[in-house]
């Protein structure tokens, strides 16, 4: 088994790839949607290269069982021990396949195999708190016309605290991210905002007002109108506040964050 044990992992970690990328929308909940051809790309090359080790350390095992055959299993007590140290050095077991650790690199594609992880939640969400990207306060396209109005919780965030225009003062807004509460009390409606992949998520919410919070996590979609504070551009402004007239729980998109 050990002979194939390179050829198991390559494969291993490549139908893990194929089963969030090809099979699934999975993917969505660590990277963004234009990252999926380069997954599949990358998934099927390791399931092909599985195939390839496999067939050569077949190959080669075929090769020395013909040449043991035919010279016989004499070994002296001078290569038992060289073969003794090559199996045993620095307290791993080695042999043509490679330390016996390596078969921990298992453990990660089998979890994303089986059990792939939910995407980043509230968790993520108050770990970074009120950290937001710099951006000096201006004018902003104008919005569309209608009542209400969907935004993301970045562009609702953004107009919000740095449009010197106020273009959200008396529109009907209609946002949707997942329940965070804080240390007072105070619930918000939350996003996590990304530009390649979960790693590099931030936060975008907005303080939510008029309305009884539902359980941490839960996805919602509230109507509502924007509660304007603090001084535009100032820290005091963030986050944004909507008075709400309506919540609503939904599931959770396909993909559950928005693009930075």
């Amino acid at each position: 088994m050990r002979r194939y044990g390179p050829a198991v992992l390559l494969a291993l970690v490549g139908a893990a790839i194929l089963r969030v990328s090809l099979f699934s929308e999975l993917y969505l909940r660590y990277v963004q949607a234009g990252l999926r051809p380069y997954l599949v790309v990358s998934g099927v090359g390791l399931v092909l290269l599985g195939v390839v080790v496999g067939v050569v350390a077949r190959t080669a095992g075929e090769h020395e069982g013909h040449e043991e055959s035919h010279e016989g299993h004499e070994e002296s007590d001078e290569s038992e021990e060289r073969v003794g140290h090559e199996e045993e050095h620095d307290g791993h077991t080695h042999g043509p396949a490679g330390p016996r650790v390596a078969w921990l690199l298992a453990l990660p594609a089998l979890v994303l195999l089986l059990f792939p992880p939910p995407a980043l939640g509230s968790y993520s969400a108050e770990r970074e708190a009120a950290q937001r990207a710099a951006r000096g306060v201006g004018g902003f396209p104008a919005l569309p016309s209608g009542n209400p109005l969907d935004l993301t919780l970045g562009e609702f965030g953004s107009r919000a605290v740095y449009d010197s225009s106020r273009s959200l003062k008396g529109r009907t807004v209609r946002l949707t991210g997942f329940v965070t509460r804080g240390d007072d009390g105070t619930w918000y409606v939350t996003r996590l905002l990304v530009s390649c992949c979960a790693a590099d998520a931030t936060t975008g919410k907005a303080e939510v007002r008029g309305a009884d919070a539902p359980p941490v996590d839960t996805w919602v979609t509230v109507t509502g109108t924007w509660h304007p504070r603090g001084e535009l551009g100032s820290a005091a402004a963030w986050p944004p506040v909507i008075d709400v007239t309506s919540v609503r729980r939904v599931p959770q998109p396909d993909s559950p964050y928005e693009k930075r």
